[in-house]
């Protein structure tokens, strides 16, 4: 049955046209101006042949595009993926080792929760969006910007969504 899914479901630019990847990545610049971390967003429509006969679930998909776009490669070991997989419907956040100490399992599963319900209300941008605020919040908690912080200096990822 989860191979009929992939197989049938519709290209990510459905659900996030051009227009609100825009509006996506002007979230995330405007979340980072209040922490050091670095936030990146990656959806996905569907995993490919040989990763589905594999049994890659969504937590591995997530975990290959973490270390795909060098979230995990940031001067503080704070950046952050939030990534959904459409064909599954999950909702998944990969932290770096940075965040160990300073926030928890639940933290993460509660943007993980409020992405679900508005997703099943059919907001996918809303959806996503609410998520981009929570985890700007979660990360200027745990590393507030500061002046002459080296991972402050600048940001080290683009902000753009990514569409695997």
């Amino acid at each position: 049955m989860r191979i009929l899914k992939h197989l049938c479901a519709a290209p990510a630019r459905r659900r996030f046209p051009d227009s609100s990847l825009r509006r996506i990545a002007a979230a995330i610049a405007a979340g980072e101006a209040d922490h050091s971390g670095q936030l990146r967003f990656a959806v996905e429509a569907r995993l490919g042949w040989n990763e589905l006969l594999a049994g890659r679930d969504a937590r591995q998909a997530a975990h290959a595009a973490f270390a795909q776009l060098g979230v995990w490669d940031t001067a503080g070991n704070n950046g952050v993926l939030l990534y959904l997989l459409l064909a599954d419907h999950r909702i998944e956040i990969v932290a770096d080792r940075g965040y160990a100490r300073r926030v928890g399992d639940e933290r993460w599963q509660a943007v993980c929760d409020g992405i679900q319900q508005a997703l099943a209300a059919g907001e996918a941008e809303a959806a996503v969006l609410g998520g981009i605020a929570a985890l700007n919040q979660i990360m200027a908690e745990a590393f507030p910007r500061r002046a002459g912080d080296a991972a402050a200096a600048g940001n080290e990822l683009p902000d753009e969504p990514v569409l695997l």
